[in-house]
This record gives structure tokens, C-alpha cells and sequence, in this order.
């Protein structure tokens, strides 16, 4: 930082830190790119990412950043936030369209419906048959104690790990590692904590309940 840079990728708080420390000056950034837009302007975020921007933002200045946001998901809120860091002529680009087929046609989607006692059973059945002994498998789960429940559960035949926010960022790592590498097939997470994992030849991907 001290020598210059030309692009510097960091979250808010980091961020954040490096201004108050003096160690960041963002008064002639030229573009700003906020990735996950719907997150990083959730309640949690929005106060973060408006203090960051407000060092490099004046109202009504022709010289602002040119702003991107990127997102999967975008829902009518985002685009009102949005507005306060981007001009009144602003572009907005779908790429999925008018299809009405949102995911991967290579994919095969199913609903099963059955009850929570009997849920640990059915899910061991499920990978069994859809992901056979040597495949990869995925299953999302709501909260973190649920996903805990789960991978410890006698039902799951499968050797299975859990991965959330409880659990400290250096054994997600190991956890991770274990999983590409095919240490155990199963791996059990909640879904902030799966958020961007890239992990190839997945044989099959569950959530336990609706997304939300």
C-alpha cells in the first residue's frame, strides 16, 4: 500500500481499519466494484461499505468512481440503496433474462418430502443412491447446530464433517482440504459458510429445507 497500488480487493472492515489507520487513502479511486451487492448493503454492511464510500463520493460530483455491482441474487431493495452511489442514468444488466429456466440445464433438480425425525435416514439413502460411495455431496442446512446434529448422526452411513461460522477459519480450512481431497465425501454446511466455495466434480448438492 505504501508504494501504490493500481487495484486493491479487501472486505469493509479491513478496509475500513487500513483508512482510520492513515494507511489507505481512497480520494482518487476511478471505479469501485462491490461483489455480493445484496450482502454487502444487508443491514450489517450497509453502514461499512457508506462510511468507506464516503471518502471517495461527493454528492452531486461528476467525478465519482464509476460504480459496478454484481450480484446473483438482486432483489428491489438493493437497486434503492444503490442509487445513492450511482448516477441517475445508471445501467442495469441481467444476464439471465426472460428465461424461465434460472439454473444449470445439466442439472437435475428433485423434492423430497418427509418428516424432520426421519430426515438423517432419508438423507443417507439419498447420497447413497444419487452419489454412491466414492462421490462428493453437499448438504445445506439452516442453522448451526442442525448441520453439528447431522454430521454426527449414526443414520448418515457416509463419513460426513460440518462446516459454519462457529467453527475457527483455520480448521474450515483443514476441512475444506479434506473434502477436495476425498478424506470424507460429505460435507455438511450452513449456508453463509458455503457462500463461494469453489469445489470441482460435486456429485450432488442437498438443502435440507427450502432456501430462503
Amino acid at each position: 500500500l505504501k508504494s501504490g497500488i493500481d487495484i486493491l480487493v479487501g472486505t469493509p472492515g479491513r478496509i475500513k481499519d487500513h483508512i482510520q489507520n492513515s494507511k489507505l487513502d481512497l480520494s482518487s479511486v476511478k471505479h469501485v466494484v462491490l461483489d455480493e451487492v445484496d450482502h454487502m448493503l444487508d443491514m450489517g454492511f450497509a453502514e461499512q461499505v457508506e462510511e468507506i464510500l464516503g471518502f471517495a463520493y461527493k454528492k452531486g460530483s461528476e467525478n465519482n468512481p464509476q460504480t459496478l455491482l454484481f450480484s446473483a441474487t438482486c432483489p428491489r431493495w438493493v437497486y434503492d440503496v444503490a442509487k445513492k452511489y450511482m448516477k441517475d442514468e445508471y445501467e442495469q444488466i441481467d444476464l439471465i433474462g426472460k428465461k424461465t429456466q434460472r439454473t444449470a440445464t445439466t442439472v437435475e433438480h428433485l423434492a423430497i418430502q418427509c418428516r424432520s425425525s426421519q430426515r438423517a435416514g432419508v438423507l443417507g439413502d439419498i447420497i447413497q443412491v444419487y452419489s454412491g460411495s466414492h462421490g462428493r455431496t453437499i448438504v445445506f442446512c439452516e442453522t448451526k447446530r442442525e448441520a453439528n446434529e447431522l454430521a454426527m448422526n449414526a443414520s448418515l452411513k457416509q463419513d460426513a464433517q460440518s462446516l459454519h461460522g462457529d467453527i475457527p477459519q483455520q480448521q474450515r480450512e483443514v476441512t475444506l482440504k479434506g473434502f477436495r481431497n476425498g478424506v470424507f465425501e460429505v460435507l455438511i454446511a450452513t449456508n453463509v459458510a458455503a457462500r463461494g466455495l469453489d469445489i470441482p466434480e460435486v456429485d450432488l448438492v442437498i438443502q435440507c429445507s427450502p432456501p430462503k
